[in-house]
């Protein structure tokens, strides 16, 4: 099998793996609080890729490490997992996950709007539009189907889910500005962050997990695997693949619509019609972005 199809096939796993996270999520935090799950599944995901180190033989790499490089880990471990899940968890407690979900895509047209301060990068029109665009789909979305009467959405939830776009795309900056090996920092990241989460969960006194159920230790696990782990390794991997990565890339906009599916026969939520227009545009401003970008 050549390179192209295997790429293909990592980037397949990507997304179906991604899918099933909002489903995941709610079930999980039915059983447990955002504390003991967050921290569950980032102990996991750092075992998991300290795994994928050893098996890569990139273990001696840690060594390397400067303590410029460790200071980053660090900072980058407390946006991402501890901040940004926290606020994104919060938000999938508020809301339905049809309308967490997408509501946190928004990621990539913030991040043109950061580059201006944190890059010294100039905005076009094109931007404004793809914002435009991309936040009529979010309004529409929170709209929960009752687009032209009063909005059900809980407004903090809607402020959270979209609010942690912020984070993902600042954390997104400052990880491409680290040019180490991709596994070595995301491994670093999560350790750091599962460190801070112990402390958080020391400090509250949430951290006894007596009690609690394996339905939601279960779904914590499998979130530490498949949102936070070996998933990012399939996604890396179709990417160094890819006779082109562009192709590969846009396919995870796939991922949001198969999570409605998981969404509506596992969670049982009726999927409103406005879920899948909002996301429609959502994407649509993020195309528009990125053509943009290409041609810069």
């Amino acid at each position: 099998m050549d390179k192209s199809r295997r790429s293909y096939i990592y980037a397949g796993l990507a997304i179906l793996f991604w899918s099933t996270i909002p489903t995941a999520f709610k079930i999980c935090l039915k059983e447990l609080g955002i504390l003991q799950m967050l921290t569950l599944a980032s102990l996991v995901s750092t075992i998991v890729l300290f795994i994928i180190l050893a098996a890569g033989r990139k273990v001696k790499l840690l060594r390397d490490s400067t303590g410029k490089e460790i200071l980053s880990s660090a900072l980058l471990g407390l946006i991402n997992p501890f901040i940004y899940y926290l606020i994104l968890l919060r938000a999938y407690q508020l809301l339905p996950a049809q309308v967490a979900q997408p509501l946190n895509m928004i990621w990539p047209i913030i991040l043109v709007f950061l580059s201006v301060p944190l890059l010294g990068q100039k905005i076009g029109l094109k931007s404004y539009i793809a914002l435009f665009i991309s936040f009529a789909g979010v309004f529409i979305i929170s709209s929960q189907g009752n687009l032209f009467g009063h909005m059900h959405a809980d407004i903090r939830g809607v402020l959270l889910a979209t609010g942690s776009s912020v984070f993902w795309a600042f954390y997104f900056i400052l990880n491409v500005r680290d040019k180490r090996e991709e596994t070595i920092k995301l491994f670093l990241n999560f350790l750091f962050g599962t460190i801070y989460l112990v402390a958080a969960l020391l400090i509250t006194g949430k951290w006894n997990l007596e009690g609690s159920s394996i339905k939601g230790i279960i779904p914590a696990v499998y979130i530490g695997i498949f949102e936070m782990g070996i998933t990012f390794w399939f996604w890396l991997k179709a990417l160094q693949m890819a006779s082109s990565t562009d192709k590969v890339s846009n396919l995870v906009y796939i991922a949001p619509f198969l999570s409605l599916v998981f969404v509506h026969f596992i969670l049982h939520e009726p999927v409103y019609y406005t879920t899948p227009a909002g996301l429609v545009l959502i994407i649509s401003g993020i195309w528009i972005q990125n053509i943009k970008t290409r041609r810069s």
